[in-house]
């Protein structure tokens, strides 16, 4: 079964029947992701090369405290991934099994959000320069956390 990725009015509407839980808030794009290897998906072959995260220059201060050699959070929205369905292959893979959409890291998921942890190469001004992260140029970045070891909670 497959889904849009946006909602209607009329999906709305009946979710409200259904659900009485208050409206989430719109999330704005913090900044986006660039990258200079190839414009296809940066899966295990990409993950290795480094991307830079541009924030809006109005968020710079918020990088404060991020330095080289720490891991962090970004979340990110899958902007190109269209619709959905809950059983997939493993990355496309007809060859494989399906399994739930909650198993996989597919880009195509009820809300198309994606996290990946990063390692912090520098930070300068608006831009963190970074190794590990798996999305496209492009890629609206929603937020940066620090990522936590387990000995840190």
């Amino acid at each position: 079964m497959a889904a849009s990725f946006y909602w209607t009015d009329e999906d709305l509407l009946e979710l409200e029947e259904i659900d009485r839980t208050p409206a989430l808030p719109a999330m704005r794009p913090i900044g986006r992701v660039e990258r200079e290897s190839s414009p296809g998906p940066a899966g295990p072959h990409n993950e290795r090369g480094e991307a830079r995260i541009v924030l809006d220059p109005s968020l710079a201060e918020g990088l404060a405290g991020l330095e080289s050699g720490q891991r962090m959070m970004v979340v990110f929205a899958f902007h190109r991934a269209g619709t959905f369905e809950l059983l997939q292959h493993p990355r496309g893979d007809a060859g494989r099994p399906k399994r739930g959409v909650f198993s996989l890291r597919s880009p195509r998921r009820p809300n198309p959000i994606g996290v990946t942890v990063v390692d912090i190469v520098e930070v300068a001004g608006n831009v963190v320069r970074v190794r590990g992260m798996d999305a496209f140029d492009g890629t609206p970045v929603l937020d940066l956390k620090p990522a936590l070891t387990k000995e840190a909670w």
